[in-house]
């Protein structure tokens, strides 16, 4: 890890790559996006060697982002890296301390207690706790858990009979097709993805007038 913070410390050098050192925190976003959807898809593809690069790309954004905040005195990698790690000592009683659980359904309710308790025991917003960069399937199910909203066949047959023809109604039916997909323990987000995957697959391959 220090050799890669060091070799971003020398891009982002005066003698260093101009196109690095020109990068923020906010210009980097959606590299980050797209290099963690990139990790998911080498998971997918079976292959360890394209997940270990993968994943080195995602490490990058965390240098990345840990150098430009080192520069500017905000904080650095080593906070981090001893903030995840003091997080997951902290909210895992059950391996670092002596509180005794029956299974994981317990250690998730732990979990959420000792997340709460972090934060003082003022409840967040739900539009907080929900991540905005999510995919917009994500992130529907997301809120469907917070609300407690369920939905099956019959849901989805009504959505699509009293939808009207207009984006709030295509909404609907997206709506209530993530929550069928729920009801049946079925990740919308990612069934759609490899659905377009195949679809792409299929697809001949580009060529080039001559």
């Amino acid at each position: 890890m220090q050799d890669l913070l060091n070799t971003m410390r020398r891009l982002r050098a005066p003698d260093g790559c101009p196109w690095d050192a020109e990068q923020t925190h906010a210009s980097l976003r959606p590299y980050l996006l797209e290099e963690a959807a990139e990790a998911v898809d080498a998971i997918d593809g079976g292959s360890p060697a394209e997940l270990a690069g993968e994943l080195g790309d995602v490490l990058l954004q965390v240098a990345f982002h840990s150098v430009i905040a080192e520069e500017a005195g905000t904080f650095g990698y080593a906070d981090v890296e001893g903030a995840i790690v003091s997080k997951l000592v902290r909210r895992h009683p059950h391996v670092f301390g002596e509180t005794q659980v029956s299974g994981s359904a317990e250690v998730v309710r732990n979990w959420q207690a000792i997340k709460a308790a972090e934060q003082g025991g003022q409840p967040r917003r739900a539009l907080d706790r929900v991540p905005s960069a999510l995919g917009a399937l994500a992130r529907e199910a997301a809120a469907q858990r917070l609300a407690g909203v369920s939905g099956g066949r019959d849901q989805l047959s009504a959505a699509l009979e009293a939808a009207p023809d207009t984006p709030q109604g295509v909404a609907d039916v997206l709506a209530a097709a993530v929550a069928w997909a729920r009801a049946h323990g079925v990740d919308a987000e990612l069934a759609l993805r490899d659905h377009t995957t195949r679809t792409l697959e299929a697809l001949p391959d580009e060529t080039t007038a001559p």
